[in-house]
């Protein structure tokens, strides 16, 4: 669990809920269903306008990497490249099949597999780069739906603020009806602007975050793989562990 997260929600929260207090509200006024269901559900309906349901499914299932992120691999990663290395360099490369069957990451085992599989070298780097590409376009493509949500959740609270003066204008003959139509007309545009800066973008650009960390191990796996294939055992692949190691 990624306590920091969890810290943040309840301080954004707090901060919105504590300034209402201080300025003399209530914090029951913060609650309108109505203002809640035109920005939530409209904010998500134009996201899902312009976003393939796979891929809207694969940012929801990122959500969980806000507050339990994936476990750091480049500790393992390093121990791995050591291995490979030491192998290849004692057994040849042929020995690296072990490694490739027993691996559990589809990036690492496929580029053991090609080192296995005698491809050359820069036939191999440009595969393993092509898949990197693949990978990163598809999980940036992901968390751009929650950038995508930041920008049109505060828009739509002012949609929504729009209806609640609407509502508010149908009625000013009634003044039991004033009341209900402007509450919802401003809460609606706090929704929205709230959203987005304390949810949306900062969810966003943490799962920004981890994919760049990924996409960074992948290629400095890469590297390690188009080295071996080439018969080149020398510091380099050390330099390329203290670097990957570095990033601690």
């Amino acid at each position: 669990m990624d306590w920091a997260s969890v810290i943040g929600v309840l301080l954004g929260l707090a901060g919105v809920l504590v300034g209402q207090g201080l300025e003399g509200g209530k914090w029951s006024s913060l609650i309108q269903p109505a203002a809640f269901a035109i920005v939530v559900v409209g904010t998500f309906g134009a996201v899902l306008l312009q976003t393939r349901p796979s891929t809207l499914r694969r940012g929801v299932w990122m959500l969980r990497w806000v507050f339990a992120p994936p476990a750091d691999s480049r500790a393992a990663l390093a121990r791995d490249i050591n291995a490979w290395n030491l192998a290849a360099r004692r057994d040849g490369l042929l020995s690296l099949e072990r490694f490739m069957l027993s691996s559990k990451d589809k990036f690492n085992a496929k580029g053991l597999r090609m080192i296995v599989d005698g491809i050359a070298p820069d036939k191999l780097r440009q595969l393993l780069d092509t898949e990197i590409t693949a990978f990163e376009m598809a999980e940036r493509q992901a968390v751009r739906i929650w950038e995508s949500a930041a920008g049109y959740s505060p828009t739509i609270g002012i949609l929504g603020a729009v209806l609640g003066l609407i509502s508010v204008m149908e009625n000013l003959s009634d003044p039991s009806k004033l009341g209900p139509g402007i509450a919802v007309a401003f809460v609606s545009t706090i929704y929205g602007v709230g959203l987005a800066n304390l949810f949306f973008y900062p969810i966003a650009n943490k799962l920004k975050n981890i994919v760049t960390q990924q996409v960074h191990q992948q290629e400095i796996a890469a590297a390690v793989f188009y080295d071996i294939a080439s018969g080149d055992f020398t510091r380099i692949i050390d330099e390329r562990v203290a670097t990957l190691l570095r990033e601690h």
